[in-house]
């Protein structure tokens, strides 16, 4: 199962209610597999961070992995990221990027939030992650 509009949106809708519960005004991003925006939201009073949201969630899906994992074997290796970072219209490697998986565990697209703090954003992600789990 590829990332259709229809999972992507029950992947948005779950993150948001998430989003609502904590009260925490976020933008929350679903990509497919290659990083391509599928669906967005933006929650009320959220300014400047759409950006994040599909940066972090364009981060997962190309490295298969959360986005702050990723960020995480950056600063582990000591490698200097510059240019990771900033391949393919710039990476976010904090948290709040969270993989979508199908059922037989391949990586169909990834969920992006941002406006809350990482740990926030990872929760609200993670909500929507499950959503398909």
């Amino acid at each position: 199962m590829e990332l259709s509009y229809k999972t992507a949106e029950k992947v948005l809708q779950a993150a948001k209610e998430k989003a609502l519960s904590l009260n925490i005004p976020v933008s929350i991003a679903v990509v497919d597999a290659g990083g391509h925006l599928v669906a967005l939201a933006r929650l009320d009073i959220v300014y400047g961070v759409i950006d994040f949201a599909v940066k972090k969630a364009r981060t997962a899906a190309m490295f298969g992995v959360n986005s702050d994992v990723m960020g995480g074997i950056i600063s582990e290796t000591g490698m200097h990221g510059y240019g990771m970072l900033n391949s393919n219209h710039g990476l976010l490697t904090i948290a709040g990027g969270v993989v979508l998986q199908n059922a037989e565990g391949k990586i169909i697209g990834a969920i992006g939030s941002s406006g809350g703090t990482p740990e926030q954003d990872k929760e609200i992600a993670e909500a929507g992650a499950r959503a398909i789990a």
